[in-house]
């Protein structure tokens, strides 16, 4: 079961990534319900900085782990990371860029709109 996918803007919510294959559904898009404790719902473009400090927090986003499907990601891959890593990369200095429209509602839970908009790539499209 998931939650209804609208974006932190109100609009109905955008794909984030299929190459590689993101959310916690893996469908491409960054939708969560009850069963994603994590909040997987900001939908990310990765930086070198950003996957450098997720490795150094115990989260290694970009050594592939083939055993579970995962080629591992690079600067440029879209992800639909963990709300309060987000956060926490922000508070950090080394957030990465986000999309708004593929970022999930439930995000403001924990980040506020303040907060995401200054990263965002798609507010002037």
């Amino acid at each position: 079961m998931k939650d209804a996918s609208v974006n932190v803007l109100g609009g109905p919510l955008e794909e984030c990534s299929t190459a590689p294959v993101t959310g916690f559904f893996r469908n491409g898009c960054c939708d969560t319900g009850p069963m994603d404790r994590g909040l997987h719902t900001v939908c990310a473009t990765m930086t070198d900085e950003f996957l450098a400090l997720s490795k150094y927090l115990g989260n290694d986003l970009s050594t592939p782990r083939p055993e579970f499907g995962f080629a591992g990601l690079k600067a440029g891959d879209r992800w639909c990371l963990c709300a309060a890593r987000f956060l926490q990369a922000h508070e950090e200095g080394a957030a990465p860029l986000v999309r708004l429209r593929a970022t999930h509602i439930r995000t403001l839970d924990i980040v506020p709109l303040s907060v995401l908009k200054p990263y965002a790539v798609d507010l002037s499209d």
